[in-house]
């Protein structure tokens, strides 16, 4: 059982407190289109609007795939976690045969890297909001680069097509970290252009260029990269900072994107 590590923290951890919450966060108007999308993983109270306006969209899925970035260093470079996830809304199973079905030629069956990384974990309570009779997976990414996104999101896609899945690709990530208000919005833009363009190579160029600190940039790039096999386009939905509840010169930026296919 991987049981919630930043309940009290990034979240309430009493149920009617952290459902209040999410009430407060979310209007669902769900939109079967949608096939991926990037929501940032901060303190609710911080990146909860935009998470929130995300995930109100997201349709029902069998499977939600939670990439999320690695942030404590612990456990292999590319990391799925087969356990069953509480947080205090509940449990929700690993897919245990979309695991077995994955080809496992970048990613590996690993609990360390989970064991203490929040960016996964804050993406599930709203899925057990919002959401009801699904399984999740969650990748950890200690390596982001090109080739590891795409070689990730190809396992994704190969292990659907082996299960028949109906999945929805969550990519976990915040934006650029600790600048002023102004300045973190104006580099935002620049990644946030870059990844509405739906060139990977062209994000990753922004991302060296300006030496982004996008700290999910590999988890964005799979859910690209998924989304461009399924000729899915880029949408930005909603835009802020934590300077919108706290000080405004030392901001993180939080964006949310689907990717929506237009068939």
């Amino acid at each position: 059982m991987r049981k919630s590590v930043v309940a009290g923290t990034f979240y309430p951890s009493r149920r009617e407190e952290l459902e209040k919450m999410l009430r407060r966060f979310t209007n669902p108007k769900k939109d079967f289109k949608i096939v991926a999308c990037v929501s940032p993983h901060a303190g609710y109270i911080y990146s909860g609007k935009t998470a929130g306006v995300v995930h109100s969209m997201l349709p029902d899925a069998e499977t939600f795939v939670i990439v999320c970035p690695n942030h404590t260093g612990y456990g292999l470079p590319v990391a799925v976690s087969k356990e069953t996830w509480q947080t205090p809304l509940g449990k929700v199973e690993s897919d245990l045969e979309f695991i077995e079905a994955l080809p496992k030629d970048m990613i590996a069956e690993d609990e360390d890297a989970h064991s203490e990384e929040h960016s996964g974990e804050v993406q599930i309570p709203f899925l057990q909001y919002l959401h009801s009779n699904f399984k999740i997976i969650v990748i950890c990414l200690h390596l982001q680069d090109e080739y590891t996104a795409k070689e990730v999101a190809k396992e994704i896609i190969d292990a659907e097509n082996k299960t028949g899945r109906k999945i929805v690709v969550i990519a976990s990530s915040d934006m650029h970290h600790y600048l002023p208000d102004i300045e973190c919005r104006k580099r935002d833009k620049i990644v946030i252009d870059s990844v509405l363009s739906m060139n990977i190579a062209k994000y990753y160029r922004t991302i060296y260029e300006i030496d982004a600190s996008v700290c999910g940039y590999g988890a964005i790039a799979v859910a690209m990269n998924y989304a461009k096999e399924k000729k899915a386009n880029a949408e930005l939905v909603d835009y802020s900072t934590s300077g919108e509840v706290s000080d405004k010169s030392f901001v993180v930026g939080y964006a949310g994107i689907v990717f929506r296919v237009q068939n």
